[in-house]
């Protein structure tokens, strides 16, 4: 039942475009279509993301496991995990390596890659997803922020006609 929950999620379209992306930075031939099955295929053993990792900054992940074996595997998915850690990818933006590996939840997956996907282009790679923000850096004189402290704020509401004993108009209620 989690499990039908956890798939309704997951879109065919943003994975099919991760794989693209994939594709065009790794130049691997991997089957593009995003449903699951073939996601799964692709990915499941983490090369495809460890040579993803390899192409967005050379030398990243020293050891690739070709090997199938499962803690291999594994293995292949925590370094590609920990490279998009460093690469700026949120934490809650990632994965668990089982969520791949025992194909409990494609579709954080897919998110993960979304969100390397849009800091590729830090890497002068081709990317995905809408553009990440620049940071805004606003620089205040001291004769400025002095300024501001005596504005009040209308975030607090205004004060029109209001006392400590509360607001008075029309026709108070007696007691």
């Amino acid at each position: 039942m989690a499990q039908a929950k956890i798939n309704s999620k997951y879109s065919e379209e943003l994975a099919q475009e991760s794989l693209e992306w994939i594709k065009a930075v790794t130049s691997e031939p991997i089957n593009t279509s995003g449903d699951t099955d073939n996601f799964f295929e692709v990915l499941k053993d983490g090369v495809i993301l460890c040579k993803l990792a390899n192409a967005l900054q050379p030398g990243s992940i020293k050891k690739i496991n070709e090997s199938k074996m499962a803690f291999k595997c594994m293995e292949n998915i925590s370094a590609f995990l920990e490279c998009a850690k460093n690469f700026g990818v949120p934490t809650q933006e990632t994965f668990q390596s089982v969520d791949l590996w025992e194909r409990q939840n494609l579709n954080s997956v897919v998110i993960c890659l979304q969100s390397l996907g849009r800091k590729a282009a830090n890497f002068n790679k081709p990317s995905i997803g809408p553009k990440e923000a620049d940071k805004n850096v606003r620089n205040f004189s001291d004769e400025q922020l002095r300024a501001g402290q005596n504005v009040i704020s209308l975030q607090y509401g205004s004060n029109k006609g209001a006392t400590q004993s509360g607001i008075n108009f029309g026709n108070t209620r007696h007691m």
